[in-house]
């Protein structure tokens, strides 16, 4: 399942950020409101978490805007501010759930599990390409009866590039989406785990390969049976 996590504020994001991964969440991080209504035009997310004082936009700005355009993701809104005529305010503004900062992390995750249980029927648990399957709830990737848990960064990458078949992702876009911006992660860290998805894939006898375009990215490709 993967998050939209938009906050200006880095020690909090870093924090959440490696919280949700490590309870096997994908997420992704926007610094702004402006840089968050990009993300949500091109990926799908089971839930999105928006702090209200952003730079560019704030954060009842971005969730209107969503509400505007059709998207029904359920969104927990977090704020400094937590007097009622603010709570008021987001949860009319369209959000599902709003959170006042400073908050327990165990709280935190429990508001997410809640929104998670509030998505659309039609969300896809399961992603598909060619003789491959992923289940973005167990991070297990088959093929057949073959399968294999696949690691946090693994699944991130995996599911990455199962919900952009047929788009090249530069290795830029790797860091930027999984390990985030700003990080001190080097760019052989996407080579070694593309290395390692590859042996796992091939492990499960898939005909699929992730293909290199040089000098480009990475993307899917469907070999012969």
């Amino acid at each position: 399942m993967r998050i939209l996590l938009a906050d200006d504020e880095v020690e909090i994001t870093r924090a959440l950020r490696t919280m949700l991964e490590r309870n096997r969440y994908g997420v992704d991080v926007a610094r702004d409101g402006r840089e968050a209504l990009d993300y949500l035009e091109t990926t799908t997310y089971d839930a999105v978490v928006l702090d209200i004082m952003m730079p560019r936009l704030d954060g009842l700005t971005v969730l209107r805007r969503m509400r505007a355009a059709g998207c029904s993701t359920p969104t927990l809104l977090l704020s400094a501010r937590g007097e009622v005529e603010d709570r008021v305010a987001g949860l009319d503004a369209g959000a599902d759930d709003y959170l006042p900062k400073p908050f327990s992390t165990t709280e935190f995750l429990a508001r997410i599990r809640a929104l998670l249980r509030r998505r659309p029927a039609f969300v896809q648990e399961r992603l598909r390409f060619g003789n491959l399957t992923l289940d973005t709830a167990s991070c297990i990737l088959s093929c057949g009866e073959a399968s294999v848990r696949l690691s946090g960064k693994e699944f991130q990458m995996m599911e990455l590039l199962m919900r952009n078949t047929g788009v090249i992702l530069s290795t830029q876009t790797f860091l930027e989406r999984i390990w985030g911006f700003g990080s001190e992660a080097e760019i052989n860290v996407v080579w070694v785990n593309i290395t390692y998805l590859r042996k796992r894939i091939a492990a499960i006898g898939s005909a699929v390969t992730i293909r290199s375009v040089r000098g480009v990215g990475y993307t899917l490709e469907e070999g012969p049976c």
